[in-house]
C-alpha cells in the first residue's frame, strides 16, 4: 500500500489463506519483515496473534 496500511484495514497483499503475496519480494514493506514470531505475538494460536496485531495497531495510529 502505496502511503501505508490505515490501523484496523485489511491488508491488500494478503491473499484468502492469509499469506502475503509479497512475501520473498523487494517490495515487501520493511514493518512486515521485521515483525518476528515469538510467544508474545503468537501465543497459542491464530486468534491471539490478530489480537496482537489489533493492539499493535491501536497503538501506533495516529
Amino acid at each position: 500500500m502505496e502511503n501505508g496500511k490505515p490501523a484496523g484495514m485489511r491488508c491488500i497483499q494478503l491473499d484468502g489463506d492469509d499469506r502475503c503475496r509479497l512475501f520473498g519480494d523487494p517490495r515487501r514493506p520493511a514493518v512486515c519483515g521485521s515483525l518476528q514470531p515469538s510467544l508474545e505475538m503468537c501465543g497459542n494460536g491464530r486468534a491471539h496473534a490478530l489480537r496482537f496485531l489489533d493492539r499493535l495497531e491501536a497503538m501506533t495510529s495516529p
